[in-house]
């Protein structure tokens, strides 16, 4: 690995550690005031648009989002990316709102694991046999968890799958820059959210605004949403994806403990051991990730030092 390679990967992996870290405490905004789950969501589509354009603009960045988007292949990649954003936001946002805190925590537990799998099956990565273990036995956990309480846990599934697949897409060649990419996305996103908030106003009453309080929610729900993003789109495309989903569990275990600490959501047994299985596999994953990084490095002290 050349020095530029891992001023990459170190970079790489702070923008990622930063994303989940914001990720983590977006709960306490999400409940900061009581709008209908639908209305914060498309507000969050809205004000991300202007936010990003005027980034793009302030960068110079105009002349490669049109050469970006020149192919059909980004294009149907960033419909698809902003199809999967759309179910996961939307899946997020209605479950935080709504005390399903904990399910969230544990799907974005889930997600590392599914971004490892992904990462082996669809992009040739490649595994060690401890970390194939950590795979299975989350599997397992999840697994049991659906049989025992009778419904697979879909809340958990959604999260973990959509944004895995976010991931993956992020990941491809095929997608235009980070900022790029995301703008993409979310103006792909814009009519539609436009006219679903014209409907649903006139149902709810929460309107942009009607307070000062509302309104300045509203606005700051574009910043929550795109810094994130943003950072998580320049570490995917830095590090390996099974690296990205490994630091993902930062962002779960703050949530866990805002779901249970700041909001008193409780843990059935069934929610306890799918934890307890998914947090043995990512401690075997981490142990192999440490022994194998610790052995690379004593392997290349060894050969310089060697005449």
């Amino acid at each position: 690995m050349t020095v530029g390679d891992r001023l990459q990967h170190r970079q790489g992996v702070w923008f990622g550690v930063a994303a989940y870290l914001f990720w983590g405490l977006t709960p306490l905004f999400w409940n900061l005031v009581a709008i209908d789950a639908a209305v914060m969501l498309l507000h969050r589509i809205i004000w991300s648009v202007p936010i990003l354009a005027i980034v793009i603009t302030l960068r110079r960045e105009w002349p490669v989002f049109a050469s970006g988007y020149s192919a059909w292949r980004p294009r149907l990649a960033t419909l698809t990316a902003a199809s999967l954003l759309a179910l996961n936001w939307s899946v997020f946002v209605w479950a935080v709102t709504n005390g399903h805190i904990i399910e969230v925590s544990l799907g974005y537990f889930i997600n590392p694991l599914v971004s490892v799998a992904l990462g082996v099956f669809v992009l040739n990565e490649k595994l060690r046999p401890l970390q194939w273990t950590a795979v299975g036995v989350a599997a397992f956990g999840v697994i049991a968890m659906g049989v025992l309480a009778g419904v697979p846990p879909w809340i958990s599934l959604t999260l973990a799958f959509s944004f895995g697949f976010y991931g993956l897409l992020k990941k491809q060649d095929v997608t235009p820059a980070p900022l790029v990419s995301l703008f993409g996305e979310t103006l792909v996103m814009f009519v539609p959210a436009v006219a679903a908030l014209l409907f649903l106003t006139r149902m709810t009453g929460a309107t942009f605004g009607s307070t000062p309080a509302i309104t300045l929610f509203l606005l700051t729900a574009g910043l929550v949403t795109v810094i994130p993003l943003l950072l998580f789109g320049a570490a995917a495309k830095r590090i390996p994806l099974s690296v990205v989903g490994f630091l993902q569990y930062i962002a779960p275990t703050l949530q866990l403990m805002i779901g249970v600490a700041v909001f008193g959501e409780s843990m059935t047994s069934i929610e306890s051991f799918a934890f307890v299985t998914v947090w043995v596999a990512l401690a075997i994953f981490g142990y192999d990730q440490r022994r194998a990084s610790r052995n690379k490095h004593q392997n290349l002290r060894a050969d310089a030092a060697t005449p």
